[in-house]
């Protein structure tokens, strides 16, 4: 019993996680959106089309939140022993509200991935394939995660909230371990952070493109050694600074996204005509500091979903 109250008193807290990534942004913020525009381009590869891929996590997490309800905790191998994930039946209604994409819009992606065998119907049984795209096999997401969380966990030492670094091969072990418990923290994330993106972005094509030129913008930035490190003196220097001339062009932007050049062009006019970014005499683009008064409200719920996440993940690890 001395041994578990001993361990609980080691547990961290996510305000205090919050507190660190807030303070240290300069140094973790780019590392965390180039996570997810990485991301973002294995779901374009994977799905071309980054609502399908909504529409499959949000299947998957049903089926993840059923096991944490009914207290089963499944590993990473057991989860994956078998091709298939058995998940509950839906209705088109039910997609369409819960992640916000028009009803005739969720029937037809639906329809599409039927088609394309990544959902499968067998009477009453309904099943994601996983075999269909490597993708849904998420052990290069583990490791891409286990590597953020290695380095964060360093600047959370270096503030005292965590004992001692977490090396990337913990953290991995951890993540397998008690897979299906972290996977649905981790899709609950990832839902919440597209969903306010798309909110803002009107889809989320659009979102991934702006979130390359960010992040392009984003390590510019870190070149100057006056940079500040807190999160809200940040963005509003590396939004507005004049020295950072260089931009992202078209042909760049659709060579790391995987989108079609057409459309890149398209949604680049876009975010043009919104204010969201704005282009140079070598036709470069880059982010407009106008809209950073929207962008931060949205900003906020995603790392304080990413907060929460990593804080459940290092409690696993410590406890």
């Amino acid at each position: 019993m001395n041994k578990n109250i001993s361990k609980l008193s080691t547990q961290i807290y996510k305000n205090d996680v919050l507190k660190v990534l807030e303070s240290n942004y300069s140094k973790i913020g780019s590392l965390w959106v180039n996570l997810q525009v990485e991301r973002c381009n294995d779901i374009y590869a994977s799905f071309k089309d980054h609502d399908k891929y909504l529409i499959v996590i949000y299947l998957i997490r049903k089926t993840l939140d059923f096991y944490s309800n009914n207290l089963t905790k499944l590993n990473f191998t057991d989860f994956y022993s078998e091709n298939s994930i058995e998940i509950e039946p839906f209705n088109i209604i039910e997609i369409s509200k819960n992640i916000m994409i028009p009803k005739e819009s969720s029937r037809r992606k639906i329809i599409e991935l039927e088609e394309s065998g990544i959902i499968k119907k067998n009477r009453k049984k309904i099943t994601i394939d996983k075999s269909t795209t490597p993708f849904l096999n998420p052990d290069n997401s583990i490791k891409r995660i286990s590597r953020f969380l290695n380095i964060f966990s360093g600047i959370l030492k270096d503030n005292k909230i965590l004992q001692n670094k977490l090396s990337s091969e913990k953290l991995e072990q951890i993540i397998k371990k008690n897979y299906s418990d972290v996977w649905l923290h981790y899709y609950n994330m990832q839902i919440k952070i597209m969903l306010n993106w798309k909110k803002v972005f009107i889809d989320l094509e659009t979102w991934h493109i702006w979130s390359v030129c960010a992040i392009h913008q984003h390590s510019q930035a870190l070149k100057f050694d006056n940079i500040s490190n807190h999160r809200n003196e940040f963005m509003k220097e590396f939004m507005h600074s004049n020295n950072l001339v260089y931009g992202v062009n078209t042909m760049s932007i659709s060579e790391i996204t995987g989108i079609p050049r057409t459309t890149v062009v398209r949604k680049l006019n876009t975010l043009i005509k919104l204010k969201n970014l704005k282009i140079n005499h070598k036709k470069q683009y880059t982010l407009n500091g106008t809209h950073i008064k929207k962008l931060i409200p949205v900003q906020n719920i995603s790392i304080n979903a990413m907060a929460g996440f990593a804080t459940h993940v290092y409690n696993l690890a410590i406890l």
